[in-house]
């Protein structure tokens, strides 16, 4: 049984009820892949992700809001891509030095602007004193400091970057680029 606009459609015979879910399966799915956010939503929707600013005008009078303590995500290395049904130790690079990078936040993280948000200071992970290093082809924003964390979003990198010893990788200011589309 199906709940379609609040109304239970268990009643219909079984051919009817297969269309009307097949129906409403394709369509949803057809709104949510082809849909476009607006550029007002992307950046809002970016601002409350990255920045935690407050979403206005959705739901209640003060809207989506963000949270109390901001707290940050964690920017990752990948040698390949970690895939959407990945975590953030999915193809993460490894080697001794190297450790996720927690970026707040806050405005002072990101700069969200249109339908994109870049970080606002140089994101520098550890330099690789040994180990196996790997090229970098992908980064990742999570949730975890370190572990299997929640893997929020991923891409590939603009260049790829051989991490051997003695490398520090770096993204400088405003060279991650999140965007909404």
């Amino acid at each position: 049984m199906i709940d379609f606009r609040g109304w239970q459609i268990a009643w219909l015979s079984p051919i009817i009820r297969a269309h009307v879910e097949r129906y409403s399966a394709d369509y949803l799915h057809r709104l949510l892949v082809h849909s476009q956010l607006s550029t007002a939503a992307g950046n809002a929707l970016l601002q409350l992700l990255l920045e935690n600013a407050d979403w206005t005008g959705i739901g209640d009078a003060g809207g989506l809001r963000g949270s109390v303590t901001a707290g940050s995500f964690y920017i990752g290395l990948n040698t390949a891509s970690p895939g959407v049904g990945g975590n953030q130790t999915t193809n993460e690079i490894s080697y001794t030095g190297y450790a996720r990078v927690a970026v707040a936040r806050s405005t002072s993280g990101w700069t969200a602007t249109g339908l994109s948000s870049v970080n606002d200071a140089a994101i520098t992970f550890g330099q690789m004193t040994g180990g196996t290093g790997g090229t970098v082809t992908h980064s990742h924003l999570g949730t975890g400091s370190s572990g299997t964390g929640a893997l929020v979003l991923f891409d590939a990198v603009d260049a790829s970057v051989a991490v051997a010893t003695n490398s520090i990788p770096e993204f400088a200011a405003g060279a991650l680029t999140v965007t909404a589309a």
